[in-house]
C-alpha cells in the first residue's frame, strides 16, 4: 500500500494541473471583460461588489475566491516542481488541496511501482508493517501456543 503514496502525487499533480488550467482560463476571461468595458480587474471587482444586486455582488466574491485559489494552487505547482521526489508526499500531506485530493483519491488507480520513489515506500511499508504485525501479534501468539509439557520421570 505505501507504494502507492508516489502514484497518488503524481495523480494528484496531473489534477492540479487540469485544475490550474481551467481557473486560468476563468480569470482570463474575466480580465478580458473587465479591459473590454475599460477596467481593470480590481476595478470590476470592486463594481460587482458594491452592485445592489445580490447575485452580481455574490459574483464578485466568487471571482475574487476564484483568483486567490488559482494564486495558490500556481504556488503548490511550483513547489512540487522544485521539490525532490520524496519531499512531493510531503507537500502533499502538508499543502494539499483538499477537494483536489478527494477527487483523486475517489478516481484513483493503483499502479505497479516503476519509479525510485515508489520502491522506495513500498520497502518502508513492507518493514513499518511487519513491525506492526510482529508487535501486534506477540502477545496473541503467547496467549494461543502452548508450550510443551515436560512429563515427569
Amino acid at each position: 500500500m505505501a507504494s502507492q503514496g508516489p502514484e497518488f502525487a503524481q495523480q494528484y499533480r496531473q489534477r492540479l494541473g487540469g485544475a490550474i488550467d481551467e481557473l486560468r482560463r476563468v480569470v482570463e476571461r474575466f480580465d478580458a471583460d473587465a479591459q473590454s468595458s475599460g477596467q481593470s480587474r480590481e476595478g470590476a471587482l470592486a463594481q460587482l461588489r458594491t452592485n445592489s444586486d445580490r447575485l452580481t455582488s455574490a459574483q464578485a466574491e466568487a471571482m475574487r475566491a476564484n483568483i486567490e485559489r488559482l494564486d495558490r494552487l500556481r504556488a503548490q505547482q511550483q513547489a512540487f516542481t522544485e521539490a525532490g521526489p520524496f519531499s512531493r508526499l510531503w507537500l502533499l500531506a502538508r499543502q494539499g488541496d483538499v477537494d483536489l485530493a478527494r477527487a483523486a483519491y475517489r478516481d484513483f488507480e493503483p499502479a505497479i511501482p516503476t519509479t525510485n520513489e515508489g520502491f522506495v515506500a513500498g520497502g518502508i511499508g513492507f518493514v513499518f508493517g511487519w513491525l506492526i504485525a510482529r508487535l501486534l501479534g506477540l502477545p496473541l501468539r503467547r496467549l494461543f501456543v502452548r508450550r510443551p509439557r515436560m512429563r515427569a520421570a
